[in-house]
């Protein structure tokens, strides 16, 4: 029963999903496509609610959870890749419960379990679809998947600084309780930490845009050079495809007929490259890892500024406490495990880190005393 519960609020905010996101398009037809699969799993969700109201018979059709709201909400600060990670992951866990439930009953794959993933990966490739909008997921330069999505960036990179920092200053009060040299190591931490994340971003972004660009002017080159063997190239890969053969050339004949758009097909199909992902800037992406960072960072340093001695190392391990359990419940939005767990599991893990450096520093300054 409660296999069945987790179940229909898993398709209902599915549903949620797909109809606010459906009412931010502005393209019609991907408008009409996410409107439908809402009432998809709406039906999907009616089907489970019929099976629990056989044992339950008061069993009322669930609302949308938190988190699903929450997750939309996020969606327009830091983009919608989370709520399509979030949808994929969904929709792939439905097709593997489907493909083993037809192997139980002795049945072979009909080839169709994965449309909805593929419906929903199509959907957010779209030039026209507004999914990808939002602050974070429009200057983040990186090359992104169905999976990798700005805010769960984001959550990482102040995870990254809250946990590295707090275990830094950890390890100074261990060996003393200067306050002033605790700031100043802080600090210098974040300082540290932040550059290094931006410089690291930088070089990665830059460099996939450079491989990106080189492998398209390869194939603008081949393009040139020998159009015939492109044609013929394009032609076996729609057969690849399941196209048949004189379908495949004639839809080859046709794509080579114009080359601007000719080359765009081939990077698109031959490559894999969206040629979007050129226009991400390095700058912008290394400056938002540097924020984001910091904004970690800052958490265990601040109490310093204000109070000193022992006081000021327990209220900064006390704000890192409570830090990482809020990371470790953000995180819950691409996980979809328990909030309190996810959040106790956060904190437990940076209070074994800040304890091993706690304990080191005491051992140097015990040793550098004596």
């Amino acid at each position: 029963m409660r296999k069945l519960q987790s179940q229909i609020q898993t398709e209902i905010d599915a549903s949620f999903l797909y109809k606010k996101l459906s009412e931010i398009q502005k393209e019609q037809s991907i408008k009409t496509i996410l409107l439908k699969m809402s009432e998809i799993e709406q039906r999907h969700a009616k089907a489970f609610l019929d099976r629990i109201r056989t044992e339950t018979p008061d069993y009322q059709m669930p609302s949308p959870s938190k988190r699903a709201r929450i997750q939309f909400k996020l969606g327009k600060v830091f983009g919608y890749d989370s709520i399509i990670s979030s949808l994929a992951n969904i929709e792939r866990g439905g097709a593997l419960s489907t493909m083993k439930n037809e192997a139980a009953r002795g049945e072979s794959p009909t080839g169709f379990e994965h449309t909805h993933l593929k419906i929903i990966e199509a959907v957010s490739q779209n030039e026209k679809s507004t999914i990808n909008g939002g602050m974070l997921s429009i200057i983040e330069g990186r090359h992104k998947t169905i999976g990798g999505n700005a805010l769960r960036a984001a959550v990482l990179g102040a995870n990254d600084g809250l946990l590295s920092n707090m275990s830094l200053i950890m390890g100074i009060a261990g060996a003393t309780v200067n306050s002033s040299a605790i700031l100043v190591t802080g600090m210098a931490g974040l300082l540290a930490g932040a550059f290094s994340m931006a410089i690291g971003e930088w070089i990665s972004v830059q460099s996939s845009r450079e491989l990106l660009q080189k492998q398209i002017d390869l194939e603008a080159e081949e393009l040139e050079t020998a159009p015939d063997e492109e044609e013929k190239e394009l032609a076996l890969l729609y057969e690849a495809q399941g196209i048949n053969a004189l379908n495949a050339a004639t839809m080859a004949q046709k794509v080579m007929e114009n080359k601007e758009n000719a080359l765009d097909v081939l990077i698109q199909e031959e490559l894999g490259i969206n040629k979007n992902e050129l226009n991400g800037s390095a700058w912008q992406a290394a400056f938002t890892s540097f924020f984001l960072f910091a904004i970690g960072a800052i958490i265990p340093v601040f109490p310093f500024f204000f109070v000193h001695g022992h006081f000021a190392v327990e209220l900064s391990l006390g704000c890192s406490i409570i830090g990482l359990f809020f990371i470790g419940s953000v995180i819950t939005l691409f996980t979809g495990k328990n909030l309190f767990l996810s959040g106790l599991r956060q904190m437990v893990l940076g209070l074994l880190a800040a304890g091993a450096t706690f304990g080191i520093g005491r051992l140097i300054g015990a040793s550098m005393i004596g």
